[in-house]
């Protein structure tokens, strides 16, 4: 891996700070996947002034990743491949939305934001699933989380999917309204280290079995439709939208 740091004054003590966790984290996850960092740059003092202010840049850490893939026909995209698969979420979704785009959109920041909890066991079972062939799609949540991450492999695809927010893998950090779940949350959460995973059917059984020791939960199957439809906690539909008009909200952007 090479890293490159990106920030304000370091003289300053709150940009200093700010280096100084950005390294532990580098450090603390190079340490958990045995993936040394063998180089790297910075980029320091990146500041303008505006009047008698001066203001850094957002910090920014920006990281490499470089490996050998040993047969690059085994590698899978993120797109739904035919419907009638099963879809997995692979990793807990926690109630994690401080700072996340869904809060952005809403007009709330929140304190409670995702957390790294490094998975080296869950990515090694994940990879052993796709270099056997039973993975045909996977997809990571990030930006949006869930709810994002499903539209785009649906119109990625040209299928529709149908999946159910009750069977997510799930934990609260937080007691949180009458002590309930919710699907906004579960939806738009941005935790880290999950993954979206369409399993060819009738090989279930030897996926599952593959990721015997993770937070893995089939909660879906995709669809010969151009429908993506989620059920809530409830068993009641909470969202249908055309495959189409998703991405023409993707392509476009929101309009407010």
């Amino acid at each position: 891996m090479l890293d490159n740091f990106s920030f304000g004054n370091p003289d300053k003590p709150e940009v200093l700070g700010q280096m100084v966790r950005a390294v532990q984290g580098c450090c603390m996850a190079a340490s958990a996947y045995r993936t040394p960092f063998i180089s790297g740059k910075d980029s320091l003092n990146n500041e303008y002034r505006v009047g008698q202010h001066s203001i850094p840049i957002p910090p920014t850490l920006l990281i490499s990743a470089i490996g050998c893939i040993e047969d690059v026909n085994k590698t899978v995209t993120m797109d739904l491949k035919s419907p009638g698969n099963s879809i997995y979420v692979l990793g807990k979704t926690f109630n994690e939305l401080g700072g996340s785009h869904y809060y952005e959109i809403q007009g709330c920041t929140g304190n409670l934001v995702p957390k790294v909890r490094p998975q080296p066991q869950m990515l090694k079972s994940l990879h052993k699933a796709i270099k056997t062939g039973l993975v045909l799609a996977c997809h990571d949540c990030s930006e949006g989380g869930i709810g994002v991450a499903i539209a785009e492999m649906c119109f990625a695809g040209g299928l529709g999917m149908q999946i159910s927010l009750n069977k997510l893998p799930t934990e609260t950090l937080t007691p949180i309204t009458d002590n309930q779940l919710r699907d906004d949350w579960l939806l738009f959460s941005e935790s880290n280290t999950r993954f979206i995973i369409e399993v060819t059917s009738g090989k279930e059984d030897k996926f599952e079995k593959l990721m015997q020791g993770c937070e893995v939960s089939k909660v879906g199957i995709s669809m010969a439709n151009k429908e993506l439809e989620i059920f809530g906690l409830n068993g009641e539909i909470v969202a249908k939208a055309n495959i189409e008009e998703l991405k023409f909200a993707w392509a476009t952007g929101i309009k407010i």
